[in-house]
């Protein structure tokens, strides 16, 4: 089946048929593209975590249109969640919340809670409202690839991942390039789980008060097992100057077959060493990170050698995804 323009009606209409048939359906968001199924539906929810090789109490996250939606499957009445669905909701930020009974559960990985999101990316939204037109309230969408492995930024990614029978709906590449901010909402006081694009200064300035760190009790949640979002090849993390001198000892040796480097600081390596400049800018390196990866592997990349993002809240979401990929 070829990719789909998500900027024609027909092509929205298709996928959104596809949807309420229980089909699955690849679609762009502002942070990657998504493999969605109908949430409440079992059985297409089921082959999420078919084609992806997902474990099925690793929970995915639901996508909705709007705030009714998103009370069909959830709770959102703790007023930390309602504010922060209020202030940032489209957007990237995913709320844990109490599930409602007799809906969603396998979506949410058997668990009682939830986490739903409400997408920014015009075609996401096009799809969802089109899909809800069809009785489909909620679309239930991890990353669009292999469970654990690099996520997806571009359709083609989709289709080189699942070949030509996944309906894709191209939406262009990803603004931002990384997975959403994960908040859990179903405690006393908010937790973050999963860093993302948005600041966590943002939604603590909503909150009035500083979210917590995730603990052993927190809910399992999307995206946040201690390996994932990892390359083909193996993924090394150094700091600055450890690069730095590890390219310095390989001048003059014949270069490491299949060796990648990623780097803010270093400007030159030996001959035969893959480099890609990695941007000074959070944003900016989100917004390629995982392209980057894919481009590597592509290349034939057995070792790729990462500069370790710099201190500060606005790299968070960078470097947990790094930190996991190198896990692998």
């Amino acid at each position: 089946m070829p990719i789909l323009d998500g900027q024609q009606e027909a092509a929205v209409t298709a996928a959104a048929d596809r949807l309420a048939e229980g089909g699955l359906v690849a679609f762009a968001t502002e942070t990657v593209y998504g493999l969605g199924a109908r949430a409440d539906d079992d059985a297409a929810v089921a082959a999420i975590f078919a084609a992806k090789g997902r474990p099925v109490d690793h929970p995915l996250i639901v996508h909705v249109a709007t705030l009714d939606d998103a009370r069909h499957f959830g709770d959102l009445s703790a007023p930390a969640a309602l504010q922060l669905a209020e202030r940032f909701w489209p957007g990237p930020l995913t709320l844990i919340v109490p599930r409602r009974p007799g809906v969603g559960a396998a979506a949410a990985g058997g668990q009682d809670s939830i986490g739903l999101r409400m997408p920014s990316h015009p075609v996401a939204l096009a799809l969802l409202r089109a899909a809800a037109a069809r009785g489909v309230r909620g679309v239930a969408a991890p990353s669009a690839n292999r469970f654990g492995r690099v996520s997806p930024t571009r359709a083609v990614h989709v289709a080189d991942e699942f070949g030509p029978g996944l309906m894709v709906l191209d939406g262009g590449d990803c603004a931002l390039g990384i997975e959403s901010a994960i908040v859990d909402c179903t405690r006393g006081m908010p937790a973050l789980l999963r860093p993302g694009v948005l600041d966590r200064g943002a939604i603590e300035v909503v909150l009035g008060g500083a979210l917590q760190a995730a603990g052993r009790d927190a809910p399992r949640a999307s995206g946040t097992l201690e390996a994932h979002y990892a390359p083909n090849a193996r993924l090394r993390l150094m700091d600055g100057p450890m690069l730095g001198n590890a390219l310095e000892v390989l001048q003059g040796a014949p270069a490491p077959q299949g060796l990648a480097v990623y780097s803010r600081t270093v400007r030159r390596a030996p001959p035969g060493i893959a480099l890609r400049a990695m941007p000074d800018d959070p944003g900016a390196v989100a917004h390629e990170l995982f392209a980057v990866l894919r481009d590597f592997d592509a290349q034939g990349a057995r070792l790729i050698w990462v500069e370790t993002p710099p201190p500060g809240t606005a790299w968070d979401g960078v470097r947990d995804r790094l930190v996991r990929a190198a896990a692998a």
